[in-house]
């Protein structure tokens, strides 16, 4: 298991054990939206902040290449769907595990949306690439959410610690799921996997205090660090923005040093 060990070194802060990952796959679902037109600027800027990692489709890496500047791991997405299909919901398989390897990914990552109606063609999909990521030792990061005819609420943490669970049983290495929206509930989410468990960012928030606050409240339930994308890139000053999630996720900072620290 040591090439997975090194690579997830190479996505995972050492010392903290945590990670920052920054998710820029948004061009496949919704379009070049606003701070992923220029996608080696936006990944500047993430990195000039402090990200561990970033997350993208494989036909950015290269656009996104920068060729100079502080390195970050590299999560290469394999699924996708687009939100004018006709179920939003679906995800298939667009590039394999041998692919990103070719195009030097540290990780791959894979989007299962549990109660869709086509939610195990996505599990069959993601026990497939499980298997491929043994065979090649490369850490797995499995997006775990409930959308779908019979989710009232995505959040409701039932639905949440059932989805992380599943990531776990069928071979994720790092597991993504949405904040529950309390430290108690999202506490039950971080028990119930074995595996390391990091928040999505979800839609953009009103204010900076909104994301640090969610992060925290995180952070104390025992998440491994965040996924963070329309709320960093599209953000006025991404790399402060990062900067300041990477102080709380590596170094404990609160809510109130986060802002101190943004406003300097």
């Amino acid at each position: 298991m040591i090439g997975k060990k090194i690579r997830l070194e190479r996505i995972i802060n050492r010392n903290s054990g945590k990670t920052v990952i920054i998710p820029m796959d948004h061009g496949v679902t919704v379009g070049p939206v606003e701070g992923l037109t220029d996608m080696r600027d936006a990944v500047s800027k993430v990195v000039a902040g402090g990200a561990n990692a970033i997350l993208m489709h494989k036909g950015m890496v290269r656009a996104g290449h920068r060729g100079a500047g502080r390195d970050v791991g590299l999560i290469i997405h394999l699924s996708a769907g687009t939100s004018i299909s006709p179920d939003p919901n679906a995800k298939e398989l667009v590039c394999t595990v041998e692919e990103a390897i070719k195009l030097g990914a540290d990780a791959v990552s894979v989007h299962i949306n549990l109660g869709a109606e086509t939610d195990n063609e996505m599990l069959r999909q993601l026990g497939q690439v499980s298997e491929r990521c043994q065979e090649w030792q490369m850490p797995l990061v499995a997006m775990m959410y409930t959308r779908g005819p019979k989710i009232k609420n995505e959040f409701n943490v039932e639905y949440v610690k059932h989805a992380a669970r599943v990531g776990a049983e069928l071979g994720a290495d790092i597991v993504k799921v949405p904040y529950t929206g309390s430290v108690e509930s999202f506490t039950e989410v971080v028990q119930g996997c074995p595996v390391p468990v990091v928040i999505a960012g979800g839609p953009k928030m009103n204010s900076d205090k909104d994301i640090f606050e969610m992060v925290e409240g995180a952070l104390k339930a025992g998440a491994d660090g965040v996924s963070i994308g329309r709320n960093a890139f599209q953000h006025e000053k991404p790399d402060k923005i990062v900067a300041a999630l990477c102080k709380m996720v590596h170094e404990g900072a609160s809510v109130k040093d986060a802002i101190e620290m943004f406003e300097l």
